[in-house]
């Protein structure tokens, strides 16, 4: 295998659904991939089912069946004024190789063709700050602990 095969992103299908248009099987994966990496990776436990995901669109990247990326979307006024991405996860096994890149601008764009062009704010994970500097989120100055994990919050703006 030559290193750009290994290094390119996988190709997946995406698909943005609401809550209600979920598959049972759906909803089992994202919230099993969200407990994997959320809770068990990041020895984090917490309550990741808070009482939102029936107002989320859900945003699934998926490759032969298997869930492999995922993001939670919300219309301004549920999470912050701003329309806001959250949630955002890849499997371990599809990570390095540019993903984590693709499944942002899937919820970047997804968000915009959802509700619009706007403003898209998100609480991240300090550690992932130049992460998402990368594509257009900048940092508000409004830092904060969530689950004992330092958080700050960042704006992309159209």
């Amino acid at each position: 295998m030559s290193a750009t095969a290994s290094t390119s992103p996988p190709a997946l299908d995406w698909k943005l659904k609401a809550f209600d248009a979920l598959t049972v099987a759906e909803l089992y994966a994202l919230l099993q991939l969200r407990t994997e990496v959320f809770v068990m990776e990041q020895n984090c436990p917490f309550q990741d089912m808070d009482g939102t995901d029936d107002r989320a669109m859900h945003l699934l990247g998926v490759q032969d069946g298997q869930l492999i990326a995922y993001a939670r979307l919300f219309p301004a006024g549920i999470k912050f004024a701003e329309a806001s991405i959250g949630r955002v996860v890849n499997r371990m096994s599809a990570r390095g190789n540019g993903l984590g890149h693709v499944l942002i601008q899937q919820a970047i764009a997804a968000t915009h063709s959802q509700w619009g062009m706007q403003p898209i704010r998100i609480g991240a994970q300090a550690r992932l700050k130049a992460y998402y500097s990368q594509h257009g989120f900048v940092d508000v100055g409004v830092p904060y602990i969530e689950d004992g994990i330092d958080h700050i919050e960042m704006v992309w703006s159209p």
